[in-house]
């Protein structure tokens, strides 16, 4: 066996350096964090050559005292903690000791600090843990920090460094979420000799958003605020519709420190269930303030990853925090019509043929080829919805569609009683609430008293375009609706809400289900479960079942397909099924028993979608995540017609 000795000091620091000092980002990430901690108001970072071959981070904290400078360079040497009892309270982003002395053994540092108490600054000067220079010199308060030749000592370490695009990617990647946690501080980036960010330092974390990820993605996200059992959770979320491909733009702050988090991102993602595209991910700019005594922050020497000592208070509070917001974001999507752009270069296209003054008297005394529908009157209404109860008004409907000879005839007459088949169960009227933990899969309403009377809201359906979107006049707006998102949405909200019961409906030939083991364990264990969401079978051989019923909302759709997915959703969330179950169930019933495309739909139904819609502030993203509407202005549309500029 080999003759066990021990390392050097050299060595043994390389080694230790190695843990924390990866790359030059882990560089900028230390200096920067011990600025924060410093009481810094502004701090500028500068890096050449991908911070390869210089770096500078400048601050105007504190500053260290002359006789420090030299201790704060030895391991494990901190003014941040003093006993193993600070341990259980860290607030500071650095504490280990570990982040200068890790930072000299593998590059040449210069340091530049004065102190506001002191009449001179420092000048120290270190090389691979050496000291070269140490001697008073004017500066200016607080502390610049100079990095050169990173790894210039370990020759192995530098040649495995990226390219220096890639390089300065990950530190211009470090110092967003930095800024980002810290609005209070005003940071400056520059690159290569250009400034690439510069934030207000106003205190105000939507001032940081806009200037580091910039106006378009600022504009997507949505207001979050929320407090539950001491913790408290602020920032902003995306909108449903504005969701990503990757999980790339979703940051969670921690009492400042950026931190990597699985609990988060579920809870994330676990709020945005049913309201966002299927395949996108949220995106988030999210701090959370947590009492230091529930979470553990040295798990990890670069301080990236966090253990806590109760999972689900965490993840508790940012699912309730992210879902109200979501619900608590109303607003439509306003349409803007861009004006093509016409490039005169090129060739006008072929004129068409120019009609003469007979041409115009024969067209005026041929046959006419359809009716138009007349012009607005006092004799065709106007439908007014408020939170108020609903008074039912006159409603016009179009005859169908008929297709002899291209002629479409378009009378308005006032349809008979409402019968059960062309009506659409009203939901009720959303109230304003929001929603409060109480216990385990448990909410509370808690109301809130509107300070002044809503405001009613008057809308007329025009029509419906290409049997799917419906067109419809809301003050001075324009809104189009897609119907099957709408009304796929609408049932959805009912069969969580309970408005929408589960009846069971006979099948007049049951239909025999092949199921694998698991498949078929799981939906016995289940049953009871099982056929309170309206299904009715029996068991018909080893892993095989006979469907005698099915929900009547689900009247045609194949009772094979739908046991399967049932059986298949409830294998795959066994630890807890009824949560995940129950959302995924009611977003299929709700989807095959919506109002399909190109289905023949009243002006009856489509006037009462929209009344539910503009109603019900829960009705904006179908459980797919598609838009339910958008809105057209009215300024808008007079903008294309250049009444307006």
């Amino acid at each position: 066996m080999p003759k066990v000795q021990v390392l050097s000091k050299e060595t043994a620091e390389l080694i230790a350096a190695g843990e924390v000092i990866e790359r030059p980002s882990s560089i900028v990430k230390e200096l920067v964090e011990n600025s924060i901690d410093s009481g810094a108001t502004s701090i500028t970072v500068e890096i050449k050559r991908g911070g390869i071959s210089y770096l500078r981070v400048t601050d105007n904290g504190c500053g260290i005292d002359y006789e420090d400078v030299p201790t704060a360079f030895l391991r494990h040497a901190t003014s941040k903690i003093h006993d193993k009892d600070d341990l259980n309270s860290i607030m500071t982003l650095g504490f280990r000791g570990e982040a200068l002395a890790s930072i000299c053994a593998v590059a040449k540092v210069e340091v530049l600090t004065k102190t506001a108490e002191g009449q001179y600054g420092v000048r120290y000067v270190i090389e691979g843990g050496e000291e070269k220079e140490y001697e008073r010199a004017g500066c200016p308060d607080g502390t610049t920090i100079i990095i050169r030749d990173v790894f210039f000592n370990v020759p192995a370490r530098l040649k495995f460094l990226k390219k220096d695009v890639s390089e300065g990617n990950a530190i211009a990647s470090i110092i967003d979420k930095i800024a980002l946690s810290h609005p209070e501080i005003a940071f400056k980036f520059i690159r290569d000799n250009k400034q690439e960010f510069i934030t207000a330092g106003d205190g105000e974390l939507y001032s940081s958003v806009y200037s580091v990820m910039g106006k378009q993605f600022a504009a997507s996200m949505i207001p979050v605020e929320y407090e539950l059992n001491g913790i408290g959770i602020d920032g902003f979320t995306v909108k449903p519709l504005f969701g990503r491909p990757n999980r790339t733009m979703q940051h969670f702050f921690i009492n400042g420190r950026y931190v990597k988090s699985q609990t988060c991102t579920y809870s994330l993602e676990h709020a945005y269930r049913n309201s966002i595209m299927e395949g996108k991910f949220p995106s988030c700019v999210l701090r959370m303030t947590i009492p230091p005594s529930i979470m553990d922050v040295n798990v990890h020497p670069a301080k990236i990853e966090v253990r806590f000592t109760d999972e689900k208070i965490i993840a508790d509070s940012i699912y309730f925090a992210v879902k109200n917001a979501i619900l608590l974001d109303t607003a439509p999507v306003e349409i803007t019509v861009k004006q093509p752009k016409v490039d005169y270069r090129k060739p006008l296209p072929e004129q068409q043929p120019s009609y003469s003054q007979d041409s115009f008297t024969a067209l005026a005394n041929a046959p006419a080829v359809y009716e138009t529908r007349p012009a607005v009157s006092e004799e065709m209404p106007v439908q007014s919805v408020s939170p108020k109860p609903f008074i039912q008004q006159n409603y016009v409907r179009p005859a169908p569609y008929t297709k002899e000879e291209n002629i479409v005839n378009v009378p308005y007459d006032v349809p008979p009683e409402p019968n059960g088949d062309e009506s659409i169960e009203q939901l009720k009227p959303a109230e304003n609430m929001q929603f409060r933990y109480i216990s385990e899969n448990s909410f509370e309403k808690k109301k809130e008293v509107p300070k002044e009377q809503p405001k009613e809201l008057y809308f007329r359906v025009i029509g419906e375009a290409f049997k799917n979107y419906i067109i419809a006049e809301v003050e001075n707006d324009l809104v189009f609706v897609d119907k099957h998102a709408a009304h796929e949405r609408i049932l959805f909200e009912k069969l969580k809400s309970g408005q929408q019961k589960l009846v069971c409906q006979l099948l007049l030939q049951p239909a025999d289900v092949l199921l694998d083991y698991g498949e078929f364990s799981a939906l016995i264990q289940n049953a009871d479960f099982v056929r309170e969401l309206g299904f009715e079978f029996e068991i018909s051989g080893a892993s095989d079942v006979e469907v005698k019923g099915i929900p009547s909302i689900l009247d045609g759709c194949d009772p094979k397909d739908l046991i399967i997915e049932l059986a298949k959703n409830i294998c795959e969330n066994k630890a807890n099924p009824m949560p995940e179950i129950l959302d995924d169930m009611y977003h299929t019933f709700a989807c095959k028993a919506a109002i399909k495309a190109n289905d023949i739909t009243s002006l009856r139904e489509l006037s009462e979608i929209v009344k539910i819609i503009l109603t019900d502030e829960r009705i904006r993203y179908c459980p797919h995540g598609r838009p339910v509407m958008f809105r057209l202005t009215k300024r808008e549309m007079e903008k294309q017609f250049k009444r307006v500029l």
